[in-house]
């Protein structure tokens, strides 16, 4: 795959997580590893590209913070995944959006792939429709670290 990523995957419930690597690798792309608290997530966010993060991780409530710190020191594109969509707000700067779990696998796969086409800069692509964008002080739809 030619616009191949690296994701990595911040989520504390394992079987889930398994689930996400799983696809991840199905779409061609690299798993990067599964951090389940703010520290490992920081750490292996170093070589992401893509993070889908959980928002409530083995240490608390973490999630929005470990996603505004990937975007903007690293510049990973991030997708929120949340059974709690309503605790991002109006969302995190520098953030693409959110998509409430529980996600059904083509959502998620639909998920990681606008968000590698955001990654990769591939304006033309369509959002999926359970995918939550966060909007830029412009008003305009949120194109995560890149847009």
């Amino acid at each position: 795959m030619d616009n191949a990523c690296k994701i990595l995957v911040v989520e504390d419930e394992i079987f889930v997580a398994i689930e996400i690597e799983y696809a991840i690798g199905e779409l061609g792309h690299e798993p990067v590893g599964i951090a389940a608290d703010r520290s490992s997530a920081l750490e292996m966010g170093k070589r992401a590209e893509v993070a889908l993060v959980d928002l409530n991780l083995r240490d608390g409530a973490t999630g929005i913070e470990i996603g505004r710190e990937l975007a903007s020191r690293h510049d990973v594109t991030v997708v929120f995944m949340t059974a709690n969509p309503t605790q991002l707000g109006d969302g995190v700067p520098g953030t693409l959006g959110v998509i409430a779990k529980p996600v059904a696998d083509s959502e998620l796969r639909d998920a990681i792939r606008y968000a590698v086409a955001c990654h990769n800069e591939h304006m033309d692509a369509e959002p999926p429709a359970r995918l939550q964008l966060f909007m830029t002080p412009g008003g305009e739809p949120g194109r995560g670290a890149h847009g």
